[in-house]
């Protein structure tokens, strides 16, 4: 029988963080569940939900405060059980294949360390979600507002022209749906925790090509992707500093440091070039 660690940080979201879990249990009749759910804090119901309905399918782990995504994540993993792990977000639906055609294409994909599926939105598009590793120009142009007036300058770095339909070797997967080998996750020692939201499965990735590892898409398995209810609960200022620094952090830490200084003084211009009302066209 397949078996899978799943681990799950939650923030806030109790109403999805059930319908989560209900798709989780009742699409894994053929495997070997380990379910982790790390709560940061919610303060939201979450623990007394989790309690009533799945307190024997589900060890929780309850945080006093809000660890952020990479420690919440290297926590859960301390209670994994088994071999492959999956880090899955709480406003995601797993759909009647999606764990076994992961695991089964995971089986007969070794050099995979990191697997990502195809995720869609409530009405079964694809969710464009595959990036190039950030670089210093695209990353200037997305602190400088440029994408609002020049929305192609992004296209390389979104992989506009991306297939969805097929498997391939990329940089990076979302950390929405994340599943990773217990091996590599050790070796790797886990998500940095210097990153607190955004970035950090963008800098694991980078560690696993660093190491000799390599990052895999499979349209094998579909999963429902709510996208970004978790951030939703924060107000808009904070998740713009956390954004801004964990850029930063990813930038002193890959890059050389003239780019780092050079992006970290661009955020000051980028400030007062948010006051300007300029609407969006494109998603970064």
């Amino acid at each position: 029988m397949n078996q899978l660690s799943i681990i799950i940080v939650n923030y806030k979201v109790k109403d999805l963080l059930d319908n989560c879990l209900r798709s989780i249990f009742n699409n894994s009749q053929n495997i070997n569940l380990d379910v982790i759910v790390v709560d940061n804090n919610s303060q939201d119901g979450s623990l007394e939900m989790i309690k009533t309905k799945y307190l024997r399918q589900v060890n929780l782990i309850a945080s006093p405060e809000n660890l952020g995504f990479a420690k919440a994540n290297n926590l859960g993993f301390k209670k994994a059980k088994f071999d492959h792990i999956l880090l899955l977000n709480p406003d995601m639906k797993l759909l009647s294949n999606t764990l076994e055609n992961t695991l089964k294409w995971a089986n007969m994909n070794p050099q995979a360390q990191v697997i990502g599926c195809r995720l869609v939105n409530q009405n079964n598009q694809t969710i464009f979600h595959i990036r190039k590793f950030p670089n210093f120009l695209n990353q200037l142009a997305i602190v400088l507002k440029l994408p609002h007036i020049f929305p192609q300058i992004l296209n390389k770095y979104l992989r506009k022209n991306f297939d969805y339909s097929q498997p391939a070797k990329v940089d990076s997967v979302r950390g929405a749906f994340f599943l990773v080998r217990r091996k590599t996750y050790e070796k790797l020692q886990g998500l940095d925790e210097r990153y607190f939201l955004w970035f950090e499965e963008v800098d694991f990735c980078k560690k696993v090509y660093e190491n000799g590892g390599e990052v895999w898409y499979t349209p094998a398995a579909e999963c429902i992707d709510y996208v970004g209810k978790s951030f939703a609960q924060l107000p808009r200022g904070k998740t713009q500093k956390y954004f801004r620094d964990s850029m930063l952090k990813y930038f002193k830490k890959w890059h050389p440091r003239w780019q780092y200084l050079i992006l970290k003084l661009a955020w000051f211009f980028g400030y007062l070039i948010s006051k300007i009302n300029i609407k969006p066209k494109t998603k970064t």
